[in-house]
């Protein structure tokens, strides 16, 4: 009777895990600047127009900007520079696509560049800006293969999940040290974290570490705050000592860092040594110059 309500008790505790990881993670995602910037806007007729602009290329050829097509005669234009500088705004005319949408696209530049747009819709003479009041940043990326990124995402998720359920564990008053559950926790943020990260952002932005010391992107810092947090559990761990107030530390650490919405502050191309060259790109694929 025992074993089995203590099985109970493990499989309970495990599902707890999971639910608090799913919810850390799905928080850090919808709160990222690669996030797709959402909402409504009201036009001069009064109809309702729903966006969801993107905020990354997401690795393809270009940043496609699409918006759904307003009832009636309208002028959908896109202005968009690069990010950060103060040139001029370049105009694109929306076109219809084969989806029902209007389309315009950005075609790539570097790794980690970034610009910056917004919508124009004109109606009855009376222009609405999309979003209001305010411009998208969207950054490029290189295109990240599977093989690694989904072992990185995996492994990252994994970790935060063992390392709840370790927190759990040694909370208990007769709990024993956790030792196998900080193991695999480190176990895992290093795969996923050292390993596999240095690979993807290597891919995606052309460096393998751009963190401390090398750089202040935070992606990598917090990376390397959350294996300095969780060191202390896993010495313990491995010289057999109690693990709780580690665990405990280092665990409110971690999550703290897994907060910080991910790919905030991250690697930015710098135009001002990149040269004028980069920022040649031509407008194609559903969008065309404004005349």
């Amino acid at each position: 009777m025992g074993q089995r309500k203590g099985r109970g008790l493990s499989a309970a505790l495990w599902v707890a895990a999971f639910i608090v990881t799913v919810a850390l993670a799905f928080f850090q995602r919808i709160t990222g600047p690669s996030h797709p910037s959402r909402g409504a806007v009201t036009l001069a007729d009064g109809q309702e127009l729903r966006y969801r602009l993107p905020r990354s290329n997401e690795g393809r050829d270009s940043l496609v900007i699409s918006l759904p097509q307003p009832a009636g005669d309208a002028r959908v234009t896109v202005e968009w520079r690069r990010y950060p500088t103060d040139e001029p705004y370049r105009t694109m005319v929306m076109e219809p696509s084969s989806s029902g949408r209007l389309e315009a696209s950005i075609s790539r530049l570097p790794a980690a560049a970034k610009v910056e747009y917004t919508i124009r819709v004109e109606t009855g003479g009376i222009e609405v800006q999309v979003p209001p009041g305010e411009t998208v940043v969207a950054r490029f990326r290189d295109p990240v293969p599977a093989a690694v990124l989904v072992p990185h995402i995996l492994a990252m998720f994994a970790s935060m999940l063992v390392s709840t359920r370790a927190l759990f564990e040694v909370a208990r008053r007769s709990a024993p040290s956790g030792r196998g559950l900080v193991l695999t926790a480190m176990g895992l943020l290093m795969i996923g974290g050292l390993c596999l990260g240095p690979l993807v952002q290597k891919f995606a932005f052309g460096a393998y570490w751009t963190g401390w010391p090398f750089g202040t992107d935070l992606t990598d810092n917090k990376t390397l705050i959350a294996f300095l947090a969780w060191l202390p559990a896993t010495v313990a761990a491995v010289k057999g000592l109690r693990t709780r107030v580690a665990v405990a530390l280092g665990w409110v650490v971690m999550m703290g860092v897994f907060l910080i919405p991910h790919s905030l502050r991250g690697s930015e191309l710098d135009w001002s040594e990149s040269g004028s060259a980069a920022g040649a790109s031509e407008v194609r694929d559903g969008g065309r110059e404004a005349g």
